[in-house]
């Protein structure tokens, strides 16, 4: 019900009993100013009354914060560059990826190549052996001498030829 009667405190203790158990008036030692520890201050509550309390410790001041560098030239250019140079091996890779078949058949149209190189290395040499033992030594080819004599260092030099 919202008028009912407040109850009333207890009335001050008479009894000696009494008094230990519900005391009126708190009596503490006092401290001296030198005694409080470390991290305990006196402050004063909203009530106005003045005791100690534990406080926080100041906040050391943040140090100063350095100016910003500017960021230097080759920073900026590579980064820059970076997509670029990413983008260029991303088109790299994509184009090998179409160009792998063909890239695969050059290599065995290069390999088909150099054996046909190999062989002709081989081979020429053979058939010339073969077609000069077929006509013999001497048949059908022509056999030129050249004679030249000079006297001294700076003399004028003469020689014959003669063909066979």
């Amino acid at each position: 019900m919202p008028y009912e009667p407040t109850l009333q405190s207890p009335t001050p203790a008479t009894r000696h009993e009494d008094r230990t158990l519900y005391p009126t008036t708190i009596q503490q030692p006092a401290m001296l100013p030198t005694e409080i520890p470390p991290g305990v201050d006196w402050v004063t509550l909203p009530s106005g009354v003045r005791t100690l309390a534990y406080t926080q410790p100041a906040i050391p001041p943040a140090p100063a914060v350095a100016a910003a560098q500017p960021i230097p030239a080759w920073a900026k250019t590579t980064a820059l560059l970076t997509p670029t140079i990413g983008g260029g091996i991303a088109a790299a890779g994509i184009g090998l990826s179409y160009a792998a078949p063909g890239l695969i058949a050059m290599s065995q149209a290069l390999w088909s190549a150099v054996a046909l190189i190999a062989a002709a290395a081989i081979g020429v040499p053979v058939l010339l052996r073969l077609g000069r033992a077929a006509t013999g030594t001497g048949r059908g080819t022509t056999h030129i001498t050249q004679n030249i004599t000079a006297s001294g260092m700076f003399g004028k030099a003469n020689g014959t030829i003669n063909s066979r």
